[in-house]
């Protein structure tokens, strides 16, 4: 059992419980199975046990900087699309680290508009992409996206942006992985950073990685116990400086069960300090 003791972490992935519960809506009114319209609170409940559902909400702030505290995470990445995001940046600027709203290529001008603004107001340090969350969807390497990606780079930005199968019951092949060699090819210098395992591509995600210098690897929306070997063993070999943590709290996962799962995780007692924050620091260019 690997320990990590005073590792300080890096969570790029940790949100908190709004009132009214309506963040999901954008994804419920594009499914179909009557399943995630009618009955699930979350569109990807099917997958996950125990989502923190039940969190008080008259301070979600307050809520995550304890469970953050409880388990040793020095910052947190968060969004600024909500006002519970906006709030920690500002009252909280030692703890989180601003991300951008997420990018909507069918509004091109409207999203390089929003990242100027957030990064003149906030100083983001990232932004996001869900593309088979899109309406209509649209491809990680569709033409779309590419003054996104070109935007980041002019900001000096990263972008992280899920791959592989969606979690909700959407069409998946927007995300699929092979497309991310594309939009390395023709951006070279953009820093991409994948979300939500890659599954079933894990393996190529692993040799695009190996090929392109600016492709990272985050850990969000997986228990450390379901972390895919391949992702495990590249990291324990030639990709230490690839893959970051990422939890998904409190979306799916709490934090309790991410950090009881967390020490099993075979990795080489020198992949976990790049893994837990150095490779984070290094992308989002924080000072130590």
């Amino acid at each position: 059992m690997a320990s990590y003791e005073d590792i300080p972490i890096i969570d790029t992935l940790i949100g908190f419980r709004e009132a009214g519960g309506y963040e999901y809506d954008f994804i419920t009114k594009q499914t179909k199975d009557r399943e995630s319209r009618e009955s699930f609170e979350f569109p990807a409940e099917y997958m996950f046990k125990g989502v923190p559902k039940e969190l008080p909400t008259d301070d979600p702030v307050s809520v995550t900087l304890r469970e953050m505290d409880k388990h040793g995470i020095e910052i947190g990445m968060v969004t600024v699309a909500t006002e519970s995001g906006r709030t920690a940046v500002q009252r909280f600027p030692d703890r989180f680290v601003p991300q951008g709203s997420a990018v909507d290529p069918n509004d091109i001008m409207g999203t390089l508009s929003t990242m100027t603004r957030e990064y003149e107001e906030f100083g983001i340090r990232s932004v996001s992409s869900f593309a088979a969350g899109t309406f209509p969807q649209v491809a990680l390497n569709a033409p779309q996206m590419y003054p996104i990606y070109a935007k980041c780079v002019e900001l000096d930005i990263p972008i992280f942006a899920c791959a592989g199968i969606a979690g909700p019951r959407l069409k998946s092949a927007v995300q699929h992985v092979e497309l991310i060699d594309d939009v390395m090819f023709d951006f070279p210098d953009l820093v991409f950073v994948t979300r939500h395992g890659c599954e079933p591509w894990e393996e190529l995600a692993v040799k695009l990685m190996l090929k392109w210098p600016n492709l990272y690897y985050s850990t969000s929306a997986f228990a450390p116990k379901h972390y895919p070997k391949a992702i495990v063993d590249y990291a324990n070999s030639r990709g230490a400086d690839k893959i970051m943590y990422a939890g998904y709290f409190p979306a799916g996962l709490t934090l309790d069960r991410i950090f009881t799962d967390m020490p099993h995780v075979p990795f080489n007692d020198d992949v976990w300090p790049k893994f837990l924050h150095l490779n984070a620091r290094k992308v989002l260019k924080l000072k130590e």
